[in-house]
């Protein structure tokens, strides 16, 4: 158990470290009302649950993702001083911020997470405030736990499930970080090694063939394979952030 697979990073611990104290006063504030169970109730068993400190709009009640939504400040990170630092320490954009409580005894089903690698743009990063090695994650059918007050990248586009086997509820900050050069050197430090075919979200299109398929895209006069190409050119160049 957490030993990096050398095959590729499909979880990894990142060189960043916090203050599990000041993180744990801070969780501790918040009445059981401003915790929101989770949206999805046919993935977990138990309780699993919420409190936004960056949401769509802002709003302290909101935890669903939307695509294109502008992500701010929710009221509740107003309270938390030492958590804002922590957001602030990833020297890139972040849509959703929150914390996530499982409660003793609660699993989270077998699910993946589309278009949450590295290489996909958005890249969710996983801090435990609360957590004890009865805290498993199944990422890809390895049994993995990640220790509190350190950052941890989980590749959530593969299979993965989660139990608390604990006495104590699991809590994570987890922040969408929106990837950029300074979050993927941060990963290069800690030895990522990219799933074959992550950087195009597809395993069938690699270096070899991405600009073949690009040209193949462009022959087609429909919009939507034109968006696909202008996609592809863009990873391909490196600069899709």
């Amino acid at each position: 158990m957490n030993t990096q697979s050398s095959a590729s990073s499909t979880w990894l611990q990142l060189p960043l470290t916090f203050d599990v104290a000041r993180m744990r006063q801070e969780s501790a504030q918040f009445a059981a009302s401003d915790w929101i169970a989770h949206f999805n109730a046919r993935a977990y068993e138990q309780g699993w649950s919420c409190v936004p400190l960056r949401s769509a709009g802002g709003e302290a009640g909101h935890i669903i993702p939307l695509d294109g939504a502008q992500y701010s400040d929710t009221p509740h990170l107003a309270r938390c001083p030492y958590l804002r630092d922590v957001i602030a320490s990833f020297q890139c954009g972040t849509s959703a911020v929150r914390l996530m409580s499982l409660a003793p005894g609660a699993i989270i089903r077998a699910h993946r997470d589309a278009g949450t690698a590295l290489m996909d743009g958005l890249t969710r990063i996983h801090i435990p405030i609360q957590t004890s090695p009865q805290v498993l994650f199944s990422i890809d059918g390895e049994s993995v736990h990640f220790t509190a007050g350190h950052a941890w990248y989980m590749d959530a586009s593969c299979l993965h499930a989660v139990e608390n086997r604990g006495t104590a509820p699991r809590i994570h900050l987890v922040v969408d970080c929106l990837t950029n050069e300074w979050l993927e050197n941060l990963f290069a430090r800690a030895g990522f090694v990219p799933k074959t075919g992550a950087r195009y979200g597809d395993p069938s299109i690699n270096e070899g063939n991405v600009q073949a398929v690009i040209a193949q895209l462009r022959s087609s006069p429909a919009p939507a394979m034109q968006a696909m190409a202008d996609r592809l050119a863009t990873l391909a160049q490196g600069t899709d952030t």
